[in-house]
C-alpha cells in the first residue's frame, strides 16, 4: 500500500530524496506521472491554464517519443518536465544496471535532471548512485487516482487533506487514472486557488 502522505519517518529516512519543497509561501507543487498522453495531458494543460498554474510532468520515454507534440506542448506552457523512466520500470524488481539505462534512454528524449521513480519504489543503491546527476522527487500528498477502487471523491480529499506549504502533489496523467483524474484536478485546483495558493514547478 501506498502511503497517502509521506510521514516524518521517511523524511528522516531518506534524507536525499525531496518529499516536499521548504517555503513558508503558499505555494502547492502538483506533479503528473506516466504522461504525456494526448486524451489526459492536453486535458490537463487546459484545466492548469485557467488558474495559470505551473506543474511538474514525470514523463515516460516511451510515450514521449510516442507523442512528441504533448511532450512540447507542456514545455511550451512553460511547466517543467522529469524523468520517469523510459518504460515504468519498478526499481525493485529491475537490476542496477538495466534502471539506470533504462534512465538514461529516457533522458536523452526528456533532458531533465529531475526524476522519480514508478511507484515511489528505488533502491537505496539506485538512490546513491543517481543522487548526484538528479534531484529525486517523491511526493507529500498521493492522490490515488490511479486506482480505480478509489473514488474521484476520496482522490480529492487526499490531495487536499493535511496539506501545508509546499506540498508536492500527486495526480496521474494516465488514461487508467483518466476518471478519476477528471473529476478530482478541478476541485483540487479551486481548493487551493480560493485558500490563496499558487501553483507552481519544483524550479521555482
Amino acid at each position: 500500500m501506498l502511503l497517502i502522505k509521506s510521514s516524518s519517518l521517511l523524511l528522516r529516512f531518506y534524507p536525499s530524496l525531496v518529499w516536499k519543497v521548504k517555503t513558508k509561501e503558499k505555494k502547492i507543487y502538483l506533479t503528473f506521472d506516466d504522461g504525456p498522453i494526448p486524451e489526459t495531458t492536453e486535458w490537463v494543460l487546459n484545466e492548469l491554464r485557467q488558474y495559470q498554474a505551473k506543474a511538474t510532468f514525470f514523463c515516460i520515454g516511451e510515450n514521449v517519443e510516442k507523442y512528441p507534440s504533448v511532450f512540447n506542448a507542456i514545455i511550451a506552457d512553460k511547466h517543467l518536465v522529469g524523468n520517469h523512466t523510459y518504460n515504468h520500470l519498478n526499481g525493485w524488481k529491475t537490476s542496477n544496471l538495466e534502471y539506470f539505462n533504462n534512465i538514461e534512454k529516457a533522458n536523452q528524449l526528456i533532458n531533465s535532471n529531475y526524476f522519480r521513480p514508478p511507484y515511489g519504489k528505488i533502491r537505496s543503491s539506485q538512490i546513491k548512485y543517481l543522487k548526484s546527476k538528479y534531484k529525486i522527487i517523491m511526493w507529500d500528498l498521493l492522490s490515488y487516482d490511479f486506482d480505480a477502487q478509489t473514488s474521484p471523491e476520496t482522490c480529492f480529499k487526499n490531495a487536499t487533506k493535511n496539506y501545508e506549504a509546499g506540498s508536492i502533489i500527486v495526480f496521474h496523467d494516465s488514461l487508467k487514472a483518466k476518471n478519476n483524474l477528471y473529476n478530482s484536478l478541478p476541485q483540487t485546483l479551486n481548493f487551493y486557488a480560493k485558500l490563496g495558493y499558487s501553483f507552481e514547478t519544483l524550479e521555482n
